[in-house]
């Protein structure tokens, strides 16, 4: 065989090997692989986030039909709980919302936080947008913290974490948030799981913003009464 076809099949082989080692990446036992495996891990099955998406675009397609260009209401969903965030002109308009997305298929409970009052402004919007992915990137860079299996929305300047993390994990990310410049709030909707429950082993910043916790807790996935938590905030450094 000719060097060269030997060296390009050698580079062939090395990718190949590669590939498969990447692959094989999740189920590393032992050591920081392990924890490294279970922060990049979406730790919802794969069931729950098809729905997850079916529910989210339901919810903007019922809530178009419902408000038209009068209101603005979107949705984000994890394992079937559903934050509702947006502004409508009226209170009845907000229970209407609500009682909107509790009837849509697979939704297990509602996070209720629709502002009544004008539709927020584009160039708040995208500043909204900008700190969602602030937020994003330095849970990205913590250590620790399972980024993957937490989603992030902010509505003027209220940063909204979802996902289903350890008590340590949830207090982890939610420190990070709140010490981002230009975040006024950050509210905590974690699923509470023990460690102990994780199909793997589970995988700070400066001032603070408020953190509200409307985490809810057990061992296992909650029945839609158990989602409501007592409210703790993280005053202003």
């Amino acid at each position: 065989m000719p060097v060269h076809a030997r060296t390009l099949a050698r580079l062939l082989i090395g990718l190949a090997c590669l590939s498969t080692l990447s692959a094989c990446g999740l189920f590393v036992v032992g050591g920081v692989a392990a924890t490294s495996a279970t922060v990049a891990t979406d730790r919802r099955t794969a069931g729950e986030q098809v729905d997850d998406q079916t529910i989210e675009l339901r919810v903007a397609s019922e809530m178009n039909k419902a408000f038209g260009d009068k209101a603005r209401v979107l949705g984000m969903s994890y394992a079937g709980r559903l934050l509702l965030v947006g502004d409508v002109p009226t209170e009845a308009d907000r229970q209407q919302a609500e009682t909107i997305a509790r009837g849509i298929t697979k939704v297990r409970t509602v996070d209720n936080h629709i502002r009544v009052g004008d539709i927020t402004p584009l160039s708040v919007r995208t500043n909204d947008t900008w700190l969602t992915s602030k937020v994003k990137s330095q849970l990205v860079a913590t250590e620790n913290v399972p980024f993957r299996t937490i989603k992030v929305t902010t509505e003027r300047g209220i940063v909204y974490l979802m996902g289903k993390v350890t008590q340590e994990e949830g207090q982890r990310a939610a420190t990070v948030a709140a010490g981002i410049s230009g975040v006024n709030k950050v509210v905590k909707l974690f699923m509470i799981v023990a460690r102990e429950t994780l199909l793997t082993e589970p995988g700070q910043q400066g001032a603070a913003a408020p953190v509200s916790d409307s985490s809810s807790s057990g061992a296992t996935a909650p029945s839609p009464a158990n989602h409501d938590g007592g409210a703790q905030t993280m005053p202003v450094q």
